[in-house]
């Protein structure tokens, strides 16, 4: 069985992130359980930078966090006046230009997106809290495997505030318009078998199977080649926006660079 690679020497760790590569596999790791491991722009950069490290070998991404929170979210002090050491306050933000403020939220949805590149399959090992932007984390990878004890809530508009790291997309596409509506404007709690029967989670284990099960799915992953998925993967994010007929065009031309590649006729 191929397992998560946190055993591995670290590539990157810092601030609240630990990124190890073992081969096909790499597993960043939120590392600040004393804190619940709640995000700030610094961990956001990090994560990033994390992305930009993955060697070429990397198949399977796989995301977890140390302690007994996935994520509790955007840490508060934030919205303290002071804010983070070194960082603009949120207060300040507010306070800037409308290009300002949309280049700056760029930047943190950054730490967001790269998990859904074509090349990677990334999946999301979830255990306890994942609240508001460690909601949105999970959401920003391909697949989550979750604890039983999860708690998924998206608590922006209890805040005055919206989701705007990238997980309103992948949340609407997964449970249907009206129900992320529900949870989004509720800020309820979405627990483990209401997750997998919306399709929010791909599987719910004993906590003290995560780690064990989503090194079960890296494997099922990784016996596939490599090209194949990569191709499934791009037809599969393609359907979203595409009618059945271009659906059906790109069905055909993918299989026949996977048939040329397979006679070795590839480019």
């Amino acid at each position: 069985m191929a397992s998560p690679a946190h055993d591995s020497a670290p590539v990157l760790d810092k601030d609240g992130v630990r990124l190890t590569v073992d081969d096909a596999i790499a597993t960043v790791t939120l590392t600040n359980p004393a804190k619940r491991n709640a995000q700030s722009p610094a961990l956001w950069r990090a994560l990033t930078e994390a992305g930009w490290l993955l060697p070429g070998s990397v198949r399977v991404v796989v995301l977890r966090a140390e302690g007994k929170s996935f994520s509790a979210g955007l840490d508060r002090q934030a919205f303290t006046p002071e804010g983070f050491d070194g960082e603009p306050s949120f207060i300040d933000l507010a306070r800037g230009g409308d290009a300002e403020l949309d280049a700056t939220i760029t930047a943190y949805q950054e730490a967001f997106t790269w998990w859904r590149r074509s090349d990677i399959l990334s999946i999301a090992a979830v255990q306890g809290h994942a609240i508001g932007a460690g909601f949105q984390l999970a959401l920003a990878c391909d697949l989550r495997v979750v604890a039983d004890d999860v708690q998924f809530a998206m608590r922006e508009t209890s805040l005055g505030l919206v989701p705007d790291l990238t997980g309103t997309h992948p949340l609407v596409s997964l449970v249907g318009y009206a129900r992320a509506l529900e949870i989004c404007a509720t800020g309820r709690f979405v627990m483990a078998e209401e997750a997998v029967n919306t399709g929010l989670a791909n599987l719910a284990v004993p906590a003290d199977q995560l780690d064990g099960a989503v090194g079960d799915l890296a494997s099922a992953v990784l016996a596939a080649p490599r090209d194949a998925v990569i191709e499934t993967k791009a037809l599969l994010q393609g359907a979203l926006s595409r009618d059945y007929e271009a659906q059906r065009t790109a069905e055909r031309a993918a299989q026949a660079r996977r048939l040329r590649d397979l006679a070795g006729l590839g480019e």
